[in-house]
């Protein structure tokens, strides 16, 4: 009898304190995911507006507000599963870089996937196009005080179909001026 009860007191302890602690939330879209693609988990990235993961002052540098103005620049694609910029894109990143160095104004660099993979990776791995965009435009002279990253994944597709020509249309970069 004292056994059993004593079962009874650890089960119920175990269940509070799985309880108290819970999971991540799946609509932070962070974590350890893993998809057909991934090579290995995701590391953990913080969530940002719209369901997006930012870097740096929740996806804005200090002083940004308004809404990013896109479709002033060049989109950047990426091949399938990489974030590895590609030589016939170079020019549309001078272009950015040269815009920043003469202008006023802050720049989001916004991530995107195709539809394959997990949500976590897809944010992961949109992330890191963003950022790699980013980090291209800061080694050509541009202020990267003055460039935040955000990643959308799948969750914003340019094309919304289910093959190959649309895949290569979704992943990409786009770029938004904001002025303070």
């Amino acid at each position: 009898m004292r056994k059993k009860f004593l079962v009874e007191i650890i089960l119920a302890a175990a269940v509070a304190a799985f309880g108290l602690t819970g999971c991540k939330s799946k609509t932070a879209m962070n974590g350890a995911g893993k998809s057909s693609n991934a090579e290995g988990s995701v590391p953990p990235l913080g969530g940002g507006p719209d369901g997006g993961i930012t870097s740096g002052n929740g996806g804005r540098p200090s002083g940004m507000t308004g809404e990013p103005v896109k479709g002033q620049f060049g989109i950047v694609y990426f091949d399938y599963d990489s974030a590895r910029i590609r030589p016939s894109e170079d020019a549309k990143l001078q272009a950015v870089a040269a815009y920043l160095k003469s202008n006023p104004g802050n720049l989001v660099v916004e991530g995107y996937c195709d539809e394959r993979g997990t949500a976590e990776f897809n944010r992961a791995l949109g992330e890191r196009r963003a950022l790699a965009a980013r980090e291209e435009l800061v080694k050509q002279g541009a202020d990267g005080s003055r460039i935040t990253t955000i990643s959308y994944g799948s969750d914003r597709p340019a094309d919304p179909g289910h093959d190959e020509a649309a895949w290569s249309k979704n992943r990409r970069c786009e770029f938004g001026i904001v002025n303070q």
